[in-house]
């Protein structure tokens, strides 16, 4: 089946949902507000939406309270930019992309308190606000010629359009791992180099002259592809998988032939896309680092303790799960053990965090359109 039409997160709000598990993705949205605050800023001084319709787009909304925290956010300082240059606010309209699985209803059911919200706290000194849904792949078009003025991705570009061909040898494996074979890395990483000259391509035709785009999005903090940041998260899932191959729980065969459509670019890989492609200017790139479990607030130690990794390893696998579910079932069919599968998970997450704290290394990038 296309991955467009499986990939998407946990839907509904049962305790392994993507709902309830979703805080490693608001916390990345918070720390990366300092960027999009200064992109706004940029935005306003080119005087492109001043007293006329800001128009937004959402890519990779997905169906959780940060959505809505994101359009909150952008309104906030996009109120406070105007008041800072006399200029009345604009309306708003405001696009949220998804893939066809994504849980839309969810968000449409958190509407009416965003709307009342935004009237309680702002009242006369905003526009009307209108939110749609658009779903699709942001590796096809979703918008109209030069329609956008900024365009944010918070936690999606990492996502690939596919499973990169030619890995079929990275068996026992379902992600680049420091054992696969080099043309599996070198495999993924043409495939995000495709895929994102196509995003920045298409991007290029919908945003208006001046606009702008903040993706933030998962990398590594090193040109070699086998470092902890990059490998160790999914190592571990595979040693859970491989677990339940040797129970008898799932066959071999599908565990060799499941690759997971993810790849975390270096900082060159980014800068070098953006170059090569040339519709944008490369404003600002920062980076950042938050632990496996978002509510791990410890960035002094470099191992847990056995208890903590316990702990932080239960929270991280509810995480993965609400991420990974519908892509596990639709590879390995409703007869996989997800509950096993994630308990185990656990384990070997506690016991790699006991020996090395390893954390997810954060990319945000503000581009401008150029002429």
């Amino acid at each position: 089946m296309a991955l467009v039409n499986i990939l998407h997160m946990t839907p509904g709000h049962e305790d392994s949902s993507y709902a309830k598990n979703s805080l490693l993705q608001e916390t990345v949205i918070q720390k990366a507000i300092p960027c999009l605050n200064h992109t706004i800023k940029g935005i306003a001084s080119r005087d492109i939406f001043l007293d006329g319709c800001f128009k937004i787009a959402d890519l990779g909304c997905g169906s959780s309270r940060n959505t809505l925290l994101v359009a909150s956010n952008i309104i906030d300082i996009v109120i406070e930019v105007c008041k800072e240059n006399n200029h009345k606010p604009p309306q708003f309209q405001v696009c949220l992309n998804d893939l066809f699985g994504n849980d839309f209803n969810n968000l449409f059911k958190l509407l009416p308190e965003f709307y009342a919200k935004l009237k309680r706290e702002k009242g006369e000194n905003v526009g009307p606000c209108i939110v749609s849904a658009v779903p699709g792949s942001f590796y096809g078009r979703l918008f109209p010629d030069k329609s956008l003025h900024l365009v944010h991705s918070s936690f999606s570009v990492h996502w690939l359009s596919q499973v990169p061909e030619g890995i079929e040898n990275n068996t026992l494996n379902i992600y680049p791992a420091k054992t696969s074979p080099p043309n599996v890395f070198q495999a993924y990483a043409k495939q995000f180099r495709i895929d994102f000259t196509n995003f920045l391509k298409l991007r290029s035709k919908e945003i208006v002259r001046g606009g702008c785009m903040i993706l933030t999005f998962l990398g590594r903090s090193v040109a070699d592809p086998t470092s902890d940041d990059n490998c160790s998260l999914w190592e571990q899932l595979a040693q859970s998988l491989h677990d339940m191959v040797k129970e008898g729980l799932v066959r071999e065969s599908n565990l060799n032939s499941f690759n997971l459509p993810l790849h975390y670019p270096c900082v060159d890989e980014v800068r070098d896309a953006i170059k090569n492609e040339g519709s944008f200017s490369l404003d600002n790139l920062t980076v950042f680092q938050v632990n496996w479990d978002p509510q791990d607030t410890d960035y002094t130690n470099t191992n847990d303790s056995i208890d903590l990794g316990q702990k932080h390893g239960r929270n991280t696998a509810k995480h993965i799960r609400a991420v990974t579910e519908p892509l596990l079932t639709s590879h390995f069919g409703n007869s996989i053990n997800v509950v096993a599968l994630f308990k185990k998970f656990e384990k070997h997450l506690a016991e790699h965090l006991a020996n090395k704290k390893t954390r997810y290394f954060n990319i945000v990038i503000s581009l401008t359109k150029n002429e």
